[in-house]
């Protein structure tokens, strides 16, 4: 039989720890790899019955009396001091009896490995965060006019400092493509480029999202918690749109994080560092909102060390026939098609006062290339506020009836890109009201119209 001192031996030899306790839990030794990984000398262990092992805070749990209570292997998770993690398995040694004689325990070290798991677990989320809410779709080739070409140029002049920039500008005239300029001629160009719109949530979501989470921050948050855009940026550009929608208590707390470079997620208490490029977007007029009090005014300067203005469509009109060529080859590519312009059609669509900008450009060439019943597209296939003459601009035409066709144009317009009244006249920048009076007039007038005509029909058939 093996001696006391060369048992000791043989296990003080073993990489792994060994933790060995009689039948009644009392500890007899352990070896020389158990004081290394959990930092407890075996002169303090010795002759201790293994519930005094723990109450004295040395582990969080005894294997060994989990073996004993149940008479069979147990592998459990022990924690040492804070956060130093240990896999136990206990394994119980019988006497002839069938009585347990020893309990042998053997310990690995598994806070790198756990360590490495979270960390790989957290990189898997930021990826994600990342490729859900950075460009998702191949980047148009840049088509500019003279009106944009400035706004471009000093763009890409500032694009390699850590100015912030503010881009300001109507809705569909091409902002995010801007902001993916700056981002491309940036010295954060090889990180991410994360987006989100600052009007498309509610601001409790909103703030889950910009800042992340830690588990059981609230009902319902996931139970690992969830990466922020704030952290998930990090190294690379945030980009936000629509700023001057953001709620004032989220405000504040950005006004922090730019000041700061950290922040703390929701639920936590502990500062997370973070290091990325902002750039913000809005239609709105930021100071109007801060003269109204709904956009802090020490936030709007933060933002805007360098504000750009991108002019609407209409101000562009030598840019829109390059760019319906454009997207129309992208489209024919997209769907396998060969449709073509016919003359007609370019010339009334450069006429156009494009109220959606860039983004109703792009989704009239869509909707034209996908509908078309042969490769020319003509006057025929255009929708009825295109293809047919208006007032507006026609030679003997009063300056009141061209004004009122002009509205009338713009409005119909406004309600089929937008689909209600209530954004049709936000986008125009009318009060609602007035959108749905000019409406009831014209169709009054309209109706006055047919029943006249129809009054004509009749006295003729007479």
């Amino acid at each position: 039989m093996m001696s006391g001192d060369n048992l000791q031996r043989v296990i003080d030899a073993m990489s792994d720890g060994v933790y060995i306790t009689d039948g009644h839990g009392i500890t007899v030794t352990v070896n020389k790899a158990y004081e290394r990984i959990t930092g407890i000398p075996r002169s303090a262990l010795v002759g201790l019955h293994m519930s005094e092992v723990v109450q004295r805070g040395y582990i969080s749990r005894s294997v060994s009396l989990e073996v004993l209570k149940e008479k069979g292997p147990v592998t459990l998770t022990q924690t040492i001091g804070e956060d130093h993690k240990i896999l136990v398995s206990g394994t119980p040694m019988f006497d002839s009896r069938g009585r347990i004689e020893y309990i042998v325990t053997t310990v690995r070290d598994v806070t790198e490995l756990l360590q490495a798991k979270r960390a790989e677990e957290q990189l898997e989320q930021i990826l994600h965060v990342r490729d859900h809410y950075g460009a998702r779709e191949a980047r148009d080739a840049l088509i500019i006019s003279r009106a944009t070409q400035q706004c471009y140029d000093l763009a890409k002049r500032v694009a390699p400092t850590a100015a912030k920039i503010l881009i300001q500008g109507e809705t569909g005239t091409g902002k995010t493509l801007l902001a993916r300029t700056v981002h491309e001629y940036s010295a954060v160009a090889q990180g991410p480029f994360i987006e989100i719109n600052c009007a498309a949530m509610p601001e409790s979501l909103l703030e889950a999202e910009l800042f992340g989470y830690v588990p059981g921050a609230f009902t319902g948050a996931a139970q690992k918690g969830k990466t922020g855009l704030l952290e998930a940026a990090n190294n690379g550009t945030l980009f936000l749109d629509e700023i001057g929608d953001l709620p004032l208590s989220l405000q504040a707390k950005l006004l922090k994080v730019i000041a700061e470079n950290r922040f703390i997620p929701v639920g936590g208490t502990q500062f997370k560092k973070t290091n990325f490029r902002l750039i913000s977007a809005t239609h709105h007029n930021l100071h109007e909102l801060v003269a109204q009090r709904m956009f802090r005014e020490d936030l709007l300067y933060r933002l805007s060390v360098v504000p750009l203005e991108l002019p609407p469509l209409r101000e562009r009109a030598e840019e829109v026939e390059a760019l319906l060529n454009h997207y129309l080859h992208h489209f024919n590519c997209k769907y396998e098609f060969d449709c073509r312009w016919q003359r007609e059609v370019i010339e009334r669509l450069c006429r156009y006062q494009w109220p959606g900008n860039i983004r109703e450009l792009i989704n009239l060439t869509e909707r034209l290339v996908v509908t078309a019943e042969q490769s020319l597209i003509t006057t025929a296939q255009l929708p009825r506020e295109l293809r047919v003459d208006s007032a507006v601009g026609r030679v003997g035409v009063s300056l009141k009836e061209q004004v009122e066709a002009l509205e009338q144009q713009l409005i119909e317009q406004a309600l089929e890109l937008y689909g209600t009244t209530r954004q049709a006249a936000a986008a125009l920048d009318i009060d609602q009201s007035t959108l749905v009076k000019k409406q009831q007039r014209w169709r009054a007038q309209r109706q006055a119209k047919d029943a006249s005509n129809g009054s004509t029909r009749e006295s003729k058939d007479v």
